[in-house]
């Protein structure tokens, strides 16, 4: 593997641990003094510090990737221009279904209830930050696409055939989101995604669909979370006349 992959697999662990120094130290600075809840300021901090991060991380790993525009001349198979908006489309479709199934088979084959920690998570850092959305549909689509189609399933698929270059790179990726009750589902989405990358040939297929899924998924977890809060006040508006 290219040393520059390797600077580039470094930057991104950094970034996954960065907020265990990075958020006690805005603390510690001050920076949050005017929020009284505890609670509300490590979530703030936390937000904040994320989005800058993964900025710098952005910006890092797309200036190292880019001695490969101009060292790499473009596959002579690769997806056309109309073709890859086809497959990102369908690639969309296709993550959805694969994670419903995968969800399925956790529920009835594993007992795994249905609901994830850390979508939740992502959605309550977002209501306290909504800025944080551009963390979660733009720059961790690009990054994890990077480093888990590009460099880490590109090197193992030269060594190793497409199922257990698939099977691992996505495992690891699925590890990394840190939600262990559903590895299988990420798992899967990861599948999806290499998929997508080896059959139009562009990484930025797979960066496109991961975009838009990431996209609707919170859009539909905010929506729904909004219809709750308003549901709650209309039941204590009605509680407090009974």
């Amino acid at each position: 593997m290219k040393i520059r992959y390797w600077w580039i697999l470094l930057t991104y662990v950094i970034l996954q641990f960065s907020s265990m120094l990075g958020v006690p130290l805005l603390i510690k600075l001050g920076v949050y003094d005017s929020i009284s809840n505890s609670k509300l300021m490590v979530s703030t901090a936390l937000t904040h510090w994320t989005i800058g991060a993964f900025i710098v991380a952005t910006i890092i790993i797309v200036t190292l990737l880019m001695r490969d525009l101009k060292e790499t001349p473009p596959h002579r198979n690769r997806a056309s221009t109309s073709e890859a908006l086809g497959w990102i489309l369908g690639g969309l479709f296709l993550a959805f279904f694969t994670q419903m199934i995968a969800a399925m088979i956790e529920v009835t084959v594993f007992g795994i209830q249905p609901g994830s920690e850390n979508t939740q998570m992502i959605v309550n850092l977002t209501k306290v930050t909504p800025l944080f959305i551009v963390v979660v549909a733009i720059l961790g689509p690009i990054l994890e696409e990077i480093v888990f189609r590009y460099v880490l399933f590109g090197a193992l698929r030269k060594k190793l055939n497409f199922l257990f270059s698939a099977l691992i790179s996505s495992f690891i990726f699925a590890i990394v989101h840190q939600d262990f009750a559903h590895l299988l589902v990420y798992t899967s989405m990861g599948f999806v995604f290499a998929f997508l990358y080896v059959k139009t040939k562009r990484i930025i297929v797979p960066i496109f669909a991961h975009m838009l899924m990431n996209a609707l998924v919170m859009l539909m977890q905010l929506s729904v979370t909004k219809l709750q809060e308003k549901f709650e006040q209309i039941q204590g508006f009605i509680g407090g006349f009974l």
